[in-house]
């Protein structure tokens, strides 16, 4: 089936789910038919389950590296948590740079993952001020319609996606742009999670949906 006839078969197969009061179990490596789909979620990985939860659960609030990585896009980088902060927050260093993260295991000491998904990442004009920002500069800017897919290669590193809606004037950054990447607290977590990133991507396990 294209793209656009299976995305309207998903809504008819949820409805008719919902109409006749069944139970489905479906099984399907497409992440966002896994989303579109599901009550409740699970994703596996050889043979073990990583994580169940509803799909905002697994997707907004990732338990390992792994299903961050699996599930949707996710920018994970590889840092070092310093600990906690009376305000409940972890003091992460990436690089020179040291950042808030307001989620995930914000109590940990040592190596970590950090993530962030790319529609939670904010580029602002080069040299502006405030927590949790990091200088860049754009890479590549992909048109692709309802969004614009920017790459953005951080001064300590490492490489963000990051998602913009199209809201249909010009586009706001271009290839070489300096840009300050903002990277809400909120928004950004800690998964204490040793998985290195080249095996994260050699990792393809069915994910499970009900």
């Amino acid at each position: 089936l294209d793209a656009k006839l299976r995305k309207a078969l998903q809504i008819e197969l949820k409805a008719l789910q919902q109409e006749v009061g069944i139970t489905f179990i479906y099984v399907t490596h497409d992440q966002e038919e896994a989303l579109t789909m599901s009550d409740r979620l699970a994703v596996m990985s050889n043979g073990r389950v990583e994580q169940v939860g509803t799909p905002s659960e697994v997707y907004e609030e990732p338990a390992t590296a792994y299903v961050a990585d699996f599930l949707g896009v996710s920018n994970l980088m590889d840092a070092r948590c310093e600990g906690g902060t009376p305000d409940g927050r972890a003091r992460v260093r990436l690089g020179d740079f040291e950042l808030a993260a307001a989620k995930g295991d914000v109590d940990a000491r040592g190596d970590v993952k950090i993530t962030i998904r790319p529609e939670r990442v904010r580029l602002e004009e080069q040299g502006s001020t405030g927590e949790n920002r990091i200088p860049g500069m754009v890479e590549r800017v992909v048109y692709v319609g309802s969004t614009l897919q920017v790459i953005v290669h951080l001064a300590p590193g490492q490489t963000l996606q990051v998602w913009i809606q199209n809201t249909g004037g010009r586009v706001p950054f271009e290839q070489g742009t300096p840009v300050s990447v903002h990277l809400p607290a909120d928004a950004l977590r800690v998964l204490r999670d040793a998985t290195s990133l080249e095996q994260l991507q050699r990792m393809e396990e069915p994910l499970a949906t009900s």
